[in-house]
């Protein structure tokens, strides 16, 4: 029996040490078990923020003249420079006008014919007038009289209207600028032959200051605008312009701020996009025409939006955007947001958060959907921070 003791003696106590050893490991890993990752988060509030919208859009000018010719003739003289600044009624090309100042002679001469015979038509009618009524000529001799003065009478008018069909041939000889503007290259020299109406622009006069800039914006963007201002959550302003903001294609501001002049009322069919025109003063000639430009313009107040830093949002692989929210558990929540728009350094959020909620704005990298988390909120982190440290105990 006592070999049999010693025997056994060993293996129980290897049992016992590894048993105790077991034990030992799950205290230690018990122990060393990570505590809950520290976040900073910011605590949701409702507040009013503007709607802004950045749209894009193409500069076109704000009037335009295509000179073409109205008289047939040849091109005597150019008179203006290529690419300058001219003003409205200023002659830019000269057509011969010898034919044309013929024609009007010769128009004030029939004038002239008519006026004589009307004279003369005139003073028979009168002299038929008095005679008849003493029996003196036939009532037949008076009746031609009077229809000869309506004659003479219809004859002035005409030859009247040919000299003034003859006076304005003779004025479209010199083609004038109808608006003020900067004119570009010119199409035709002297010399050239130009016909009436003919299809071809001798050069194009474009007014440049203001300019306008034409913005889309989707049909699905303003629908949604109008059914927040029917429920309440946006209030807009009906009195006053609504001023834009402009930024040029190399990502600067343009220093001048214009105004939103109208919307179109109907949807492009193959974008599905709405026209808006805003003006902008272009007194330096900054704007040309065609220019690619972004506008930024308010469309309203929101009266219940909630603004997150932009470390805040995060976009999925389909593009929703989305936050981390830690819950009354402490527990780490995936939420999908409506983002509005940027004001500053913030998004303006309009959908998808209550007030009272705790977003994670620093620690995002090191957590994820359903971990426990320790929230701190990073307004009471900077208040701390900036409070001045006690002075030293000297003793």
């Amino acid at each position: 029996m006592n070999k049999n003791i010693r025997t056994a003696a060993p293996f129980f106590v290897a049992f016992v040490s590894a048993t105790t050893l077991t034990a030992c490991g799950g205290d230690q890993q018990q122990a060393s078990a990570p505590p809950a990752p520290a976040v900073s988060v910011v605590v949701t509030a409702f507040q009013s923020a503007p709607l802004v919208s950045e749209l894009p859009g193409r500069t076109t000018p704000y009037m335009v003249a295509e000179l073409r010719p109205q008289v047939t003739g040849i091109i005597q003289k150019r008179l203006f420079t290529e690419g300058s600044t001219i003003s409205a009624g200023q002659t830019l090309y000269q057509i011969d006008p010898a034919t044309y100042q013929a024609a009007y002679d010769s128009a004030k001469a029939n004038l002239a014919r008519s006026e004589a015979n009307l004279y003369n038509a005139r003073m028979k009618a009168e002299r038929y007038g008095e005679l008849v009524g003493i029996e003196a000529v036939s009532k037949q001799a008076n009746d031609d009289a009077v229809a000869a003065l309506k004659q003479a009478e219809a004859d002035v008018a005409a030859a009247r209207a040919a000299l003034d069909k003859a006076r304005i041939d003779l004025d479209f000889t010199r083609v004038k600028s109808p608006i003020p503007g900067h004119i570009g290259r010119s199409l035709v020299t002297p010399g050239a032959l130009v016909t009436a109406n003919q299809a071809a622009a001798l050069a194009t006069v474009q007014q440049l200051d203001p300019i306008y800039v034409d913005l889309t914006q989707s049909s699905a963007d303003l629908q949604r605008l109008r059914r927040e201002v029917e429920s309440g959550t946006v209030s807009r302003s009906d009195h006053g312009t609504i001023p834009v903001q402009l930024f040029l294609e190399d990502g600067s501001q343009y220093a001048l701020e214009g105004a939103l002049e109208f919307s179109e009322v109907s949807v492009d069919p193959s974008t599905g996009s709405v026209t808006m025109r805003a003006t902008f003063p272009n007194p330096k000639g900054e704007l040309l025409p065609g220019m690619y430009v972004r506008a930024r313009l308010s469309q309203g107040q929101s009266e219940q939006a909630i603004l997150l830093p932009h470390a805040a949002v995060s976009h999925d692989p389909r593009g929703q955007a989305t936050v981390l929210v830690v819950n009354d558990k402490d527990t780490v929540e995936t939420r999908p947001v409506q983002v509005r728009n940027v004001l500053g350094n913030s998004w303006v959020i309009t959908g998808g958060l209550a007030a009272g909620e705790k977003v994670i704005v620093e620690g995002t990298q090191k957590v994820r959907s359903g971990m426990l988390v320790r929230a701190e909120d990073i307004n009471t982190q900077n208040t701390q921070a900036k409070a001045p440290s006690a002075a030293p105990v000297v003793e």
